[in-house]
């Protein structure tokens, strides 16, 4: 897997491809029967996926006040799509100028120029070019002009159409189940261990700190039972995981994510890169008026979190 953050990473000997074009945050269901359509495909012709997204997101540049939370970072997109069939990304650095090119400018840039497509697979919403004035008929009509095939594929997979905007619904109502069902997997956050209070080691339950950014789509505050991951080993743990500014002691300052590995009292995982992912929602975030009660709580959370997870 490469990722071509500019055109000018494209090796000019790629040959021809067979593209997918798309945000795709989150990977979720629908991106993946795109990306299943453009394996099937290349295979056929024996010719490479390339995968070509945005970075950043198109509504962070033209309308940053409604630019929506993220659901995957560069390289964890460039992993998930790699997993549903692309092998190679191009993460097309969006701009102003990027947001003015015609139709034809950007097939003519991007799939001839930059990736020589030999066919093209997109959603059936797809939309390109300067205020979004091409559709895939006119996808489908550049590609027979210049060489290439074109088709749109729905993105629906049941009663609910699958989006990154159903995703972000589901996370901001704390429905976790939902988000992954929509993913086809459960969603997931990445970020550096930060070291926090300590308190949680004080009293039996040491957690692992990822502060929330406020940029990337993090559920309500609350208790999820889920799996942390290094991604320095690939080490996968059963964890309780907190998310919130936790209520009952003094001093937290902004959100953060703390996830206690279940049983483990031993990890060092300060300055280490982890993905920490959720299940399902335990409970919301609640105050203590003592110690005891809170142990009490999070004892449950615990035989909870390892039932939920058959760890």
């Amino acid at each position: 897997m490469q990722i071509w953050r500019s055109f000018d990473d494209v090796p000019d000997g790629l040959g021809r491809t067979v593209a997918v074009i798309g945000n795709f945050d989150g990977v979720h269901l629908g991106h993946r029967r795109v990306l299943a359509r453009a394996r099937a495909i290349a295979d056929e012709q024996g010719l490479p996926v390339g995968a070509v997204t945005f970075d950043p997101h198109p509504m962070a540049v033209l309308r940053p006040e409604h630019a929506p939370t993220t659901l995957t970072s560069m390289p964890a997109r460039a992993e998930l799509l790699a997993e549903a069939g692309a092998d190679h990304v191009l993460a097309v650095p969006f701009d102003r100028g990027v947001a003015a090119w015609s139709p034809e400018e950007f097939v003519d840039r991007v799939l001839v120029d930059a990736l020589h497509a030999a066919a093209v697979v997109v959603g059936a919403n797809f939309r390109f070019g300067q205020r979004a004035a091409g559709d895939v008929a006119l996808l489908v009509e550049l590609g027979r002009e210049r060489g290439f095939s074109a088709e749109g594929i729905p993105l629906d997979g049941g009663p609910q159409v699958w989006s990154s905007t159903y995703v972000r619904t589901c996370l901001a109502a704390g429905d976790v189940a939902g988000a992954a069902e929509a993913l086809g997997r459960p969603y997931a956050v990445r970020g550096i261990v930060v070291q926090g209070d300590q308190r949680g080691r004080e009293i039996g339950y040491p957690t692992a700190n990822v502060p929330a950014d406020g940029l990337t789509a993090v559920p309500p505050d609350g208790v999820y039972a889920g799996w942390l991951r290094r991604l320095d080993t690939g080490e996968r743990l059963p964890a309780a995981i907190s998310i919130g500014t936790n209520p009952t002691f003094e001093g937290v300052v902004g959100r953060r994510v703390e996830s206690y590995v279940l049983d483990r009292t031993d990890l060092e995982l300060y300055g280490v890169e982890v993905e920490v992912s959720f299940v399902d929602r335990l409970r919301g975030m609640e105050a203590y008026d003592s110690l005891d009660a809170l142990l009490v709580q999070m004892g449950d959370d615990v035989a909870r979190t390892r039932e939920i997870l058959g760890a």
